[in-house]
């Protein structure tokens, strides 16, 4: 069980000190909504601890500095492993596949009264009608069943610059356009999605161009660059993540051919002291030849 020494948070009832208010929310409007949670939330229940090194598991609702987590029913004989804001009430989890699942040791959390109840917490003036738990839930429910933080793409395209059909491969040192179309569900509908950290890689092996891509505010993110003068298989990749959304995961595969033997230029401007050494040894070969065959 999770026990914080605030004490009676609801009542002068509650004796076993397994009652607490925890007001340590995570900073996402996009998980818990735009509009703050004022009243803390009541959570009778068990704590629970995440592997930090977990990018997947986000601590959604942690337990104060003074809380621990040991069993009530027996006596302390060493300090509790888990202790303060380590300690998670309720943790959500988004897999690779955008699948999300919210964690709670508490079935109470969700109950009626504590729906209902007011709180106070010891050593605070401010007392709640309300405790902080419908909104709570309501909000952590939107995000759970992807009301809220969904993204999706779609009208992914690239083309030379200057035309519009998507070739079947591009040319070294070719210009050329990579846009998207990204949106955000809402609830009720898909709104254009804006954002200025989406990011685009030119890929074989590792990126060689890595390009922040502008939006036009109504979900269109584009960029141009010029293809590496290296020939291969190439993918367009678009990697995106961000607290509290869905990963957008895109790629495109597109072939990246050399110059062919008459695309190069006929003379080229450096090159221009080799020719000279080489008209100069021709003309002094002459000349020799002349003057060895004619001069006495």
């Amino acid at each position: 069980m999770v026990i914080d020494h605030i004490g009676h948070a609801v009542s002068e009832t509650e004796g076993d000190h397994t009652l607490i208010a925890a007001d340590d929310f995570i900073k996402s409007d996009v998980i818990l909504g735009k509009k703050k949670i004022e009243a803390p939330v009541l959570f009778r229940g068990i704590g629970h601890s995440i592997n930090p090194a977990n990018s997947l598991v986000l601590k959604v609702l942690s337990a104060s500095p003074s809380a621990y987590s040991a069993n009530p029913k027996t006596k302390l004989t060493s300090p509790p492993p888990l202790t303060g804001s380590a300690i998670s009430l309720v943790s959500v989890v988004q897999a690779r596949n955008n699948a999300r699942v919210l964690i709670s040791g508490s079935l109470d959390l969700f109950s009626n009264r504590f729906l209902r109840s007011g709180v106070q917490k010891v050593g605070s003036s401010t007392k709640h009608e309300k405790s902080g738990n419908e909104q709570f839930v309501t909000e952590i429910t939107k995000w759970i069943f992807h009301e809220r933080g969904h993204l999706k793409a779609a009208n992914v395209n690239h083309h030379k610059v200057g035309e519009i059909n998507e070739p079947a491969m591009y040319r070294i040192n070719d210009d050329l356009e990579y846009a998207v179309e990204i949106y955000e569900w809402t609830g009720t509908a898909w709104k254009p999605y804006v954002a200025d950290d989406v990011q685009v890689q030119f890929y074989m092996m590792s990126p060689y161009v890595l390009k922040t891509l502008s939006n036009n505010k109504k979900g269109v993110y584009s960029t141009t660059f010029k293809v590496p003068d290296v020939y291969g298989v190439f993918q367009f990749k678009v990697e995106y993540q961000r607290l509290g959304y869905t990963t957008l995961s895109l790629a495109k595969q597109i072939p990246v051919r050399p110059f062919r033997h008459n695309e190069y230029e006929r003379f080229i401007t450096t090159a221009y002291p080799y020719y000279g050494a080489s008209f100069s040894t021709m003309a002094g070969f002459f000349i020799f030849t002349i003057a060895y065959l004619y001069h006495k």
